[in-house]
């Protein structure tokens, strides 16, 4: 198959040119904006072990809260077979949409999904006014997204999703959670979050629909696993 041609951009795009969020290239151009490093982590083998062999077992129950022919919004690309797990859930009679703000990261998503009609792309930064239509989507993901994200971006991301949910309709957040004090992995992961994910212990700081006023309109359930490193979120707006 021929290289997408997006996939040969330069390492670190100019962030005024392209729309990309400065603290994006700041922090995150080694793991999202590098074509270089791209290929090696978007890679089932890799997804796996960053997330502790727990991949397989969150994208699915992730998904598992879908259903076939829904019109579904996934918030951000999502390294791995996740959007195509959830693409084949809805079906050709549902629709998925994708938004993220990285051409890199819509062209290998592109690439990856290549085939599913269904399935559309989108360039746009969530956290921006407009980003999203208001009550179009029965269905909302965002995976492993807001720990990547500054407080302030976060809250105004949070809400642009919670709005596009129809009444009636349903989120899903799946991200990292503050792991339980007896945890093995508690240094490891406080070092990992310290040098790689900055922006991670701030969401510990409070639950995660408590970002947005709309989230008094939906019904909250949320679950943990692996000693509370991982959580599942899931929000039912009122009919």
């Amino acid at each position: 198959m021929p290289r997408d041609p997006a996939l040969r951009a330069a390492p670190q795009p100019m962030s005024d040119d392209v729309g990309i969020p400065k603290y994006l290239s700041r922090t995150y151009t080694w793991a999202y904006l590098d074509p270089r490093t791209l290929r090696f982590l978007d890679r089932p083998v890799v997804v796996s072990a960053i997330l502790w062999g727990n991949a397989n077992r969150l994208m699915r129950s992730a998904v598992a809260e879908f259903s076939g022919g829904q019109r579904v919004l996934q918030a951000a690309c999502v390294y791995g077979a996740f959007s195509r797990m959830l693409a084949e859930r809805i079906g050709a009679s549902g629709t998925l949409e994708i938004v993220d703000v990285a051409a890199l990261q819509i062209a290998n998503a592109r690439r990856k999904l290549a085939g599913l009609a269904h399935v559309a792309l989108r360039q746009a930064d969530l956290s921006l006014p407009g980003c999203l239509r208001a009550e179009t989507h029965d269905a909302v993901c965002c995976f492993f997204l807001l720990h990547e994200i500054p407080e302030e971006e976060r809250r105004r991301a949070v809400d642009h999703l919670l709005a596009a949910v129809r009444p009636g309709g349903k989120i899903v957040f799946v991200d990292y959670h503050r792991p339980r004090r007896w945890h093995p992995l508690r240094p490891v992961m406080a070092a990992v979050f310290r040098w790689l994910e900055p922006y991670a212990p701030s969401l510990f700081e409070r639950s995660i629909e408590s970002r947005s006023p709309r989230a008094a309109d939906f019904e909250w359930k949320k679950t943990t696993c692996f000693g509370g490193l991982y959580q599942k979120l899931v929000g039912v707006r009122r009919a």
